[in-house]
């Protein structure tokens, strides 16, 4: 017989203890009955209660599902076995997709021009575009103490922008990204490539970084904190990327900038006084930039980058020296060409950023041999708006000596001194998604001809991001 329970005797006290008073008159005793009676049964039920939980526990103590067991039990199993076959597919698709990153942006920009700047003055003062960029960078398996990285790319748009009389600037709007089909959006796999990233020393504050496949030059090289991005910075080319490489020509990628290459690179992140580094990239030029031809003369470009902290306030300072041996002059020959610059960015303020670009053409016959940018971004929390951007950079593009003694003939005019570019933005912050840019550009003295006039454009640009 199975031995009562602590709890019992309790109650069963309790009941002796009122039952056993002095006499009481008879209305008091028979309460006193009626209380002793409700005490005992509670007692008894506790006592089930506690067989109940008991074997209960028994049943849990075992995985396997049996008939003899109390019903409950049972359904917790299930509930249980039902719940482990549904972690089994969730956990493998969390596991899917760890270290699976997805970003992307939509941008669409409208501007407007005098027509006495425009290439055709019948084709309309104004014009629109839009661009889309999704990227998704995917994890590329691991070795030891190193680590893959896949990179993907794609880019859509519509809209080749305004058509502008002759500048060196190349294009006052960069957002641009057009194909032969006017009517028709045009769509590319930008990017494709795949980077290979090694710690090493006895701290692991070393990497040596190897990238391997279809990529924009520009994202490794002449980086810029506050100008290399023409969706959220300036439009004009020329505030963009060294004019020397985009603008003019230098970089040899494809007609939407992207070239299949490979980049060696050493990084020393771990210097947190001042962190350095230096980098080595190959790229197919001219036709070996759209896998058409032999990239057996390639564009070449290496740079060495240091990143001081003055008084805290990040910034990066970087100086490269380029080679392509398929490059272009101005008279379309194809020709060696090389030159070099720098690119810088430093936060001079919490508030305040600037930037300055350089490069000078060591080789080739080219329509400009020199190119300076300066220019900053204030953000807006000064006034309340600390999301916001206001930007100015200016440029001065200087002609070559050469096409200064040949443009009567290239170019049926004189070219003299430097043309020279400003552009103004402000950047509205509507929400963590949304941006609104309005922005005011003017070129002087366009491709360096004295008599040409100035050119001014009105843009207002929309930026989607996620």
């Amino acid at each position: 017989m199975r031995a009562p329970s602590p709890a019992r005797p309790a109650f069963a006290l309790a009941a002796a203890l009122l039952t056993a008073s002095l006499p009481l008159p008879s209305a008091a005793a028979s309460d006193s009955a009626a209380l002793a009676a409700q005490v005992q049964a509670l007692a008894q039920r506790v006592e089930r209660l506690e067989t109940q939980n008991a074997e209960l526990r028994a049943a849990l103590g075992s995985e396997r599902i049996s008939d003899a067991e109390p019903e409950l039990a049972t359904r917790l199993k299930a509930v249980e076995a039902q719940q482990q076959a549904l972690q089994g597919p969730a956990s493998k698709l969390v596991e899917a997709f760890e270290g699976v990153g997805v970003e992307g942006s939509l941008t669409a920009m409208a501007q407007r021009a005098p027509r006495s700047a425009l290439a055709d003055p019948a084709s309309g003062r104004s014009r629109a575009n839009y661009r889309g960029d999704v990227a998704v960078t995917l994890p590329g398996g691991t070795a030891g103490a190193g680590t893959g990285t896949v990179y993907l790319h794609a880019r859509f748009g519509q809209g080749e922008g305004l058509a502008l009389r002759p500048t060196y600037t190349g294009t006052a709007n960069s957002t641009t990204f057009a194909g032969s089909d006017p009517d028709g959006t045009q769509f590319t796999l930008a990017q494709a490539w795949y980077q290979w990233a090694t710690p090493f020393g006895q701290d692991g504050g070393h990497k040596a970084v190897l990238t391997v496949g279809k990529i924009d030059p520009f994202g490794f090289f002449d980086q810029n904190a506050i100008a290399d991005d023409e969706t959220r910075h300036f439009a004009n080319n020329v505030f963009v990327h060294n004019p020397l490489l985009d603008s003019g020509g230098d970089v040899g990628a494809d007609r939407f900038g992207f070239a299949p290459g490979a980049i060696a690179a050493y990084e020393n992140p771990g210097d947190k006084a001042l962190p350095w580094g230096a980098s080595l990239g190959v790229f197919g030029s001219g036709n070996g930039a759209n896998f058409s031809a032999s990239s057996g003369k390639p564009f070449v470009i290496a740079q060495a980058w240091v990143a001081p902290r003055p008084n805290a306030l990040p910034g990066t300072y970087r100086v490269y020296a380029w080679s392509n041996a398929r490059a272009q002059d101005f008279d379309g020959r194809v020709a060696r060409h090389g030159g070099v610059g720098l690119s810088i960015d430093q936060r001079v303020s919490d508030n305040l950023t600037l930037f300055g670009r350089y490069g000078h053409q060591t080789s080739g016959r080219v329509r400009f041999a020199d190119a300076l940018t300066v220019g900053g971004e204030l953000d807006g929390s000064p006034w309340g708006r600390g999301a916001d951007g206001l930007g100015l950079a200016l440029a001065w593009l200087r002609t070559s000596g050469r096409f200064a003694a040949a443009s009567a003939a290239a170019a049926g005019y004189v070219a003299h001194g430097a043309e020279r570019i400003g552009e103004l933005y402000y950047r509205m912050h509507l929400n963590p998604h949304v941006e609104l840019t309005p922005s005011v550009q003017y070129i002087a003295r366009p491709a360096a001809d004295p008599g040409a006039k100035g050119i001014a454009l009105l843009g207002l640009r929309a930026r989607v991001g996620f």
